[in-house]
């Protein structure tokens, strides 16, 4: 039962207004200094668990997602597949499998392999391919994983010796930032 009935003529029914506690012309407004006062405790704890980064804008290091590559990478061998399903290969321009694991290149968007839209982007798309295959091949490989996408491929940065792939293909003219999803490259 609500705190704003009480018992008339037998039964329950809403209170006046006048009966109804804390709901003076002042009440329920609040002010942005109040909101504030209230929210610098959370902000205060947040500063002191995660400490001068946070405050900075540098994000919160969770585990399973990192901002930065894991480890000091490794060298491996990528080959190319169409499909995937392979140990360490190259789908296309922002598709890889590493280690068993499908990897989306996380902000950044290639043309089209299969099918491609137009001729154009057939062959965009096989120069992304194969830029990614040589970067790929030509260093240390690490990753930092960002969640999954609705395919369940692992959403990663990749990084060849310490050096964002996606950024390298974006300043070669291979690819392009994701922004708000993919657009038409025809």
């Amino acid at each position: 039962m609500s705190k704003h009935f009480r018992v008339i003529d037998g039964g329950y029914r809403k209170a006046p207004r006048s009966y109804r506690p804390g709901r003076g012309a002042r009440a329920d407004r609040r002010t942005s200094f109040d909101r504030w006062l209230m929210a610098a405790p959370v902000l205060l704890f947040a500063a002191i668990l995660w400490g001068p980064e946070w405050l900075a804008g540098e994000g919160i290091a969770v585990p399973g997602l990192s901002a930065a590559p894991s480890g000091p990478g490794e060298r491996l061998a990528f080959s190319k597949c169409h499909r995937g399903g392979g140990i360490n290969c190259v789908v296309d321009g922002d598709t890889i499998w590493m280690h068993g694991e499908k990897i989306r290149l996380l902000d950044i968007d290639t043309p089209e392999t299969h099918p491609p839209r137009c001729a154009r982007e057939a062959e965009l798309g096989a120069a992304a391919t194969n830029r990614l295959y040589a970067l790929l091949n030509g260093g240390a490989v690490s990753i930092a994983r960002d969640g999954t996408d609705r395919y369940g491929r692992t959403l990663a940065r990749v990084y060849v010796d310490g050096a964002p792939v996606g950024d390298r293909l974006i300043a070669e003219g291979l690819a392009r930032p994701y922004g708000n999803g993919r657009r038409p490259w025809c």
